[in-house]
């Protein structure tokens, strides 16, 4: 390093702003209330100030900044879903995107790769057209393409899965894109810190005040805080939450595994994904192969890992790239999702009056960071949901008006 720039990087005269404030103690009361801070929860509250002027808002995390699923996923976003209503939703959700790194001077990494969704069989096959003319229908690039152009586009596939399941086509959509999920959350945070939102880390929600059917305010481990309106964006930890104000929601929570290799020389530019072979592989902008796979099949509150998941993960990938086969795995975690009946979010207003939630992401949950921070800003600020939320209520279980994601979720489930 040259002595000048070491001499000013140490110099008391030009210190390096920090991403975010440290708050002092809780104050007695907010407007907003906001736990979580991962993406969504400082996503609704970077809108919150910016789009609706609310800054006397609290976000509470109970560990640290992105710590959650937001830094447990695999990156990828797209818009490539089966209904209407879910297509709507995340192609807003990738509009935002695009213009995000400009939007918080932070260079997300947001990279578009396109996104191939294999189907081996014949009924894959009919799925991924009837996806592709809702898409079409919808204005969304999409299409199904022949074992030619997947060939074309990826050189080093092994299209016949070493004999076993050979891939008949796919679904691509162009706009398929990866980002640096760390910096959505950085740049989310820093945005609502500098317009005055407070972000408390370590600060662990105990009990959430409910009084004649309305939320009046939230326990924490660092004492009490009034509050008329409460936002739970806490993913894997949805039903904790709403437990405390004694609401039932049919959602339930399994551990989702991923992991990551070394680093290699670029080779992979786009996102490959197979629910049969449960496998979605896309390279990083540090050259590891990012990969995921299926839910575990039980209910569990953890994020531990497994080697079972390592071992079926990469045996699958080896059908697909045989010469992966001296390549070293580096580290793998899990997330806690929550899943849904049919496999759409549940979001918006409930039963209990201000009380707001922004929940049962799945495995979907990364891809509509920017939508759902816009939408449940609305909704919060206006006490009525934002039009591409109404799908998405909670009441849409007791009414039987479910929105039918399962062929659209990527992995096997």
């Amino acid at each position: 390093m040259p002595l000048g720039l070491l001499r000013f990087a140490m110099s008391k005269k030009h210190p390096e702003p920090r991403m975010f404030r440290e708050p002092d103690a809780l104050k007695a009361a907010y407007d907003v209330v906001i736990i979580g801070a991962g993406g969504h929860g400082l996503a609704c509250a970077y809108y919150l100030a910016r789009d609706y002027g609310i800054t006397n808002v609290a976000v509470l995390e109970q560990g640290y900044i992105g710590g959650g699923n937001t830094g447990r996923n695999t990156t990828i976003v797209r818009s490539n879903y089966l209904t209407p209503e879910g297509v709507r939703f995340y192609d807003e959700s990738v509009r935002l995107y695009k213009d995000l790194s400009e939007d918080f001077d932070l260079n997300l990494f947001y990279s578009e790769r396109g996104h191939f969704t294999f189907a081996h069989t014949d009924s894959a096959l009919s799925t991924m057209r009837w996806r592709a003319e809702v898409n079409k229908h919808m204005g969304i690039e999409s299409e199904v393409v022949d074992r030619d152009t997947i060939q074309q586009a990826c050189p080093e596939l092994d299209l016949d899965c070493g004999g076993h399941l050979p891939v008949m086509g796919a679904l691509y959509h162009a706009p398929g894109a990866v980002a640096r999920h760390d910096a959505v959350a950085w740049g989310y945070g820093r945005g609502a810190d500098q317009r005055g939102v407070e972000i408390h880390q370590k600060t662990r929600v105990t009990d959430i005040r409910v009084e004649g059917g309305k939320v009046v305010g939230v326990e924490t481990d660092k004492g009490f805080v009034r509050t008329g309106k409460v936002v739970s964006a806490v993913a894997g930890f949805t039903p904790r939450i709403t437990e405390m104000v004694g609401l039932r929601t049919p959602i339930t929570i399994q551990p989702l595994q991923a992991c990551v290799t070394e680093p290699l020389k670029p080779w992979l530019d786009t996102i490959l994904v197979s629910a049969t072979l449960h496998v979605y592989v896309s390279q990083s902008s540090r050259g590891e192969l990012v990969m995921g796979s299926a839910l575990d099949p039980y209910e569990l509150h953890s994020t531990r890992s497994t080697l079972d998941f390592t071992e079926s993960l990469s045996g699958h990938l080896l059908d697909m790239f045989p010469f992966l086969s001296e390549i070293k795995v580096n580290r793998q975690w899990a997330g806690m999702a929550d899943m849904t009946p049919d496999f759409a979010p549940v979001m918006g207003r409930t039963p209990i009056d201000g009380f707001y939630l922004d929940s049962g992401w799945g495995t979907w949950g990364f891809k509509a960071t920017p939508v759902c921070g816009k939408t449940m800003s609305y909704t919060v600020a206006n006490d009525r949901e934002h039009e591409l939320i109404e799908p998405f209520g909670l009441s849409r279980f007791e009414n039987y008006r479910l929105v039918g994601e399962k062929g659209a979720a990527s992995v096997g489930h």
